[in-house]
């Protein structure tokens, strides 16, 4: 399975937390990465969002379809966005568009194998697979890509 990680790009300070609006910094951000993304992407790809106004405009940039899900909400666990994405048993990858820090702890959690504080930029993407070789199972780190640098 390929999960991919997406936080919501640079959003406005203050205000209501779930109200929050991408600046126009981000919206530039989430046009960049959405283009990379979808000359990337899988065409069987589900893609979840949070409800914050700031991840559901990055989600839009993409021009695909996404669903929203409350669980993916700012405050969300690891373990909320693995459930969620159906982690690692999803027939098709999953772009799971959300929070920090929640993003970065589930990061660390699939990679380091415990719940740490990793730093995930405004914009970026982690995309993570799930391998399976004989009885082992590990996860593979594929592009980890911020969007200055795409």
């Amino acid at each position: 399975m390929d999960l991919i990680l997406w936080r919501h790009a640079e959003a406005e300070a203050g205000g209501p937390d779930l109200a929050r609006r991408l600046t126009a910094k981000g919206i530039k951000q989430a046009e960049r990465v959405a283009a990379w993304l979808e000359r990337h992407l899988p065409d069987r790809c589900r893609v979840l969002a949070s409800p914050a106004v700031r991840a559901q405009q990055t989600a839009a940039a993409l021009g695909r379809r996404f669903r929203t899900v409350d669980a993916l909400a700012p405050g969300a666990s690891a373990a909320d966005v693995l459930a969620a994405a159906g982690w690692p048993d999803s027939r098709d990858a999953v772009l799971v568009v959300g929070h920090q820090p929640t993003l970065g702890e589930v990061a660390a959690l699939l990679v380091a194998g415990d719940e740490q504080a990793w730093s995930i930029r405004k914009g970026a993407v982690w995309w993570l697979s799930d391998r399976e070789r004989g009885e082992a199972a590990s996860v593979v780190v594929r592009v980890v890509i911020s969007p200055d640098f795409v």
